[in-house]
């Protein structure tokens, strides 16, 4: 039996797929179902190494991206995309998956629009508020839509939908506390702020961090995710900032964090800095209170409609990126951290926002399609 990921551009669409994958194999396993085989299918295989350690085979197909801005390169991709069908197209039929699982996103489209042809059954995921132009293209001829925010489900054919949340890695629904501190190098009893601007960092927070930072290590302990495109630039300027500050230890500077780091901050934060994309969910997953600011320019806005749609149920505040200062910003930590209660509140609602079985809802549904195809009774107890 032959399952196909498919999807791109971040983290945010590539560690779902990572943690749907995950759920399903057990699913199977605890059905019988042996001989499964699971295939990655992207420009790019974002994370190499953790698709081998989930067994999943690496198929590339290079395709074209339609930006939302005007661009020649939007004219010359529109044949990058053509080629990227008919790829997706022969790499498909040789591979013959019973079933696509798409998180959308440019590289996606190719593959989606293949398994269509191929009549090859598709079940999507839409992370977002808005969903993105490959999830709306992909909707008509889809089994099932999977969706993380309600206001979601106004986009797409209702009979199709189910409200799933977004898959997360079962490691992450688990924080480390013992030793945490001591591989980040924390001080006890200094409120930890973990800053994260998604998989690639954020150079709009960055920027106001240079600013901000200093003021806040006199209060707090920092961890900041930087994103290794940013690294060494920010860690030169804040190194220098700071070089005199008595308290220059208390801000952490790391270009990416592993699944077992991550965990760490999840153990020892008290309060998490974050856009507004699939962050959230994990925000929620350890029941965090948050600041979160939204990227300003983004498909449909979803980034603020995320944020503001958390935000609603009252387990974080928004930040306007337009009205980001370092003042402005050391004001709301300053005024969270002051109020227990808020805090105490913040964290409820968070913990009752996360779902902590999307990435099962999702695997059922898989099995649910394979059910009619023929090949899940035969690859049983091989």
């Amino acid at each position: 039996m032959k399952v196909v990921f498919t999807g791109g551009g971040s983290g945010g669409h590539f560690y779902p797929i990572i943690a749907v994958a995950q759920e399903l194999r057990l699913l199977l396993e605890s059905e019988g179902v042996k001989d499964v085989v699971f295939f990655f299918m992207s420009d790019d295989p974002y994370d190499q190494k953790l698709l081998d350690e989930n067994n999943i085979t690496f198929v590339q197909n290079k395709t074209g991206k339609l930006r939302l801005y005007f661009s020649l390169q939007n004219f010359l991709d529109i044949f990058s995309t053509f080629f990227g069908i008919i790829r997706a197209f022969v790499r498909l039929y040789k591979l013959y998956p019973d079933v696509v699982f798409s998180k959308g996103a440019y590289p996606s489209f190719p593959v989606t629009f293949a398994a269509r042809l191929l009549r090859i059954p598709v079940i999507i995921h839409e992370s977002d508020s808005v969903p993105g132009r490959a999830n709306k293209m992909a909707a008509s001829y889809a089994k099932k839509i999977a969706i993380s925010f309600p206001g979601a489900a106004d986009f797409f054919p209702p009979d199709k939908v189910a409200l799933t949340g977004n898959p997360i890695r079962k490691e992450l629904f688990s924080p480390i506390t013992d030793g945490a501190r001591e591989v980040f190098g924390l001080e006890e009893g200094i409120p930890t702020i973990f800053i994260i601007g998604g998989s690639q960092g954020a150079q709009r927070i960055n920027d106001m961090l240079i600013s901000a930072g200093p003021e806040l290590i006199d209060s707090y302990q920092i961890i900041h995710q930087i994103g290794e495109n940013n690294i060494n630039t920010f860690k030169a300027t804040m190194d220098i900032i700071i070089e005199k500050h008595e308290h220059k230890n208390r801000y952490k500077m790391l270009p990416y964090l592993d699944l077992e780091r991550m965990r760490m901050v999840a153990g020892v934060a008290d309060m998490v800095v974050s856009r507004g994309g699939s962050t959230i969910f994990e925000i929620a997953a350890w029941g965090k209170p948050s600041i979160i600011i939204p990227i300003s320019k983004t498909n449909g806005d979803h980034q603020r409609k995320n944020a503001y749609a958390y935000a609603r149920v009252g387990a974080c505040e928004v930040m306007e990126e337009n009205n980001l200062t370092a003042k402005l910003f050391i004001d709301e930590i300053d005024r969270i951290f002051a109020d227990t209660e808020l805090m105490t509140s913040m964290s409820s609602s968070a913990r009752s926002f996360s779902k902590d079985n999307a990435a099962l809802k999702i695997s059922r549904e898989i099995v649910s399609i394979l059910k009619e195809h023929s090949s899940y009774g035969k690859e049983k107890t091989k």
